[in-house]
């Protein structure tokens, strides 16, 4: 079992520190808990919160010293960090342990100083403040979350969960995430890449969404999908629809449907044994040398090492596979 060392550090925010127990507390291999997950700070007992709600933590940091992963969710402090927090976060990432935060805390783990020269993100409205403070750090404020080494960040509130679904994703495979996502009711599939939404999502002349047509082509992503095919379903033109797609999704529509549909291979390679032909037709990569070539520039294994590291069983049926994963999405 994974062990996940969570840091409260006041006053904590408490919907970010929430969102490690809700996402990771939910992943099970075989029946048993995938992670284990337990909350810690510097001093156990109440712990100030940036509002009303009142939080008692009951572990302190020696839990850290056995976690795979220690997270620093988001906090509304800048300069008074506990030293011993700095310490522990220091002595984990030297051992080449997970270290990640969520929103603010990446604040911590630069105080840590463990962000210099690397790349990073925070909440983008506290983005200024970060460079002010940490001019070394690549900041990217215009992102969901980075992975750089064994150091990941996260922007703020839903980003936290975008980012622990990839922590599964990366432990246990696209199939297994994609379950978490469904029973937290997120979306499983956002990169790290897709922008922080800092302004409406909406097109403010219509105020309508693409989601309709978002699940329309999840259901299709085997079939040849052009911008006019979505457009046509949409009631647009190809231009609105473009527009209204980056807007919604920091995408393209045929970026969109490209990592829909490496995602759907990743899925087939998990939990079916059906040929290689066969996953990159249902996906809609279409060939082989397709598959291959996206499945390793997305994780850097070919599709045959892909299968043998993340396969949790086989199903026979490929329209059921394909019918089972696009709708659960």
């Amino acid at each position: 079992m994974h062990r996940v060392a969570v840091i409260a550090v006041p006053p904590a925010t408490t919907f970010d520190l929430s969102i490690p127990e809700l996402v990771l507390g939910e992943m099970t291999v075989d029946g048993r808990p995938g992670y284990d997950v337990r909350i810690c700070t510097a001093d156990p007992g109440p712990v100030a919160t940036g509002g009303s709600l009142h939080v008692t933590v009951m572990h302190g940091l020696e839990i850290v010293e056995d976690a795979d992963t220690v997270i620093v969710t988001g906090t509304g402090s800048r300069d008074d960090v506990d030293p011993r927090v700095l310490r522990a976060l220091r002595r984990a990432a030297e051992t080449g342990r997970r270290v990640a935060s969520i929103c603010t805390g990446a604040f911590v783990l630069a105080r840590a100083g463990l962000l210099a020269g690397r790349s990073a993100t925070t909440y983008w409205a506290r983005s200024e403040e970060f460079r002010r403070r940490f001019p070394s750090v690549d900041l990217r404020p215009d992102v969901l979350y980075v992975e750089d080494g064994n150091i990941w960040t996260s922007a703020g509130l839903s980003a936290g969960i975008d980012l622990c679904l990839h922590m599964v994703r990366g432990d246990y495979g696209a199939a297994a995430a994609n379950a978490v996502a469904r029973l937290v009711v997120a979306a499983p599939v956002r990169p790290g890449g897709q922008a922080q939404f800092i302004a409406s999502p909406l097109p403010p002349e219509t105020g309508l969404s693409l989601a309709a047509t978002r699940a329309w082509a999840l259901e299709r992503l085997h079939e040849p999908l052009t911008r006019a095919d979505l457009a046509a379903h949409a009631r647009t033109s190809v231009r609105t629809l473009t527009r209204r797609f980056h807007a919604e999704t920091g995408h393209s529509p045929l970026q969109w449907l490209l990592h829909q549909r490496v995602e759907q291979a990743r899925e087939l390679l998990e939990s079916t044994d059906l040929p290689m032909g066969q996953v990159a037709q249902l996906s809609g990569l279409v060939t082989t040398d397709s598959l291959r070539q996206h499945i390793s520039h997305r994780t850097g294994l070919t599709p045959t090492a892909y299968r043998a590291a993340f396969t949790r069983g086989t199903t026979a049926g490929a329209p059921d596979v394909l019918h089972q994963s696009t709708q659960n999405r």
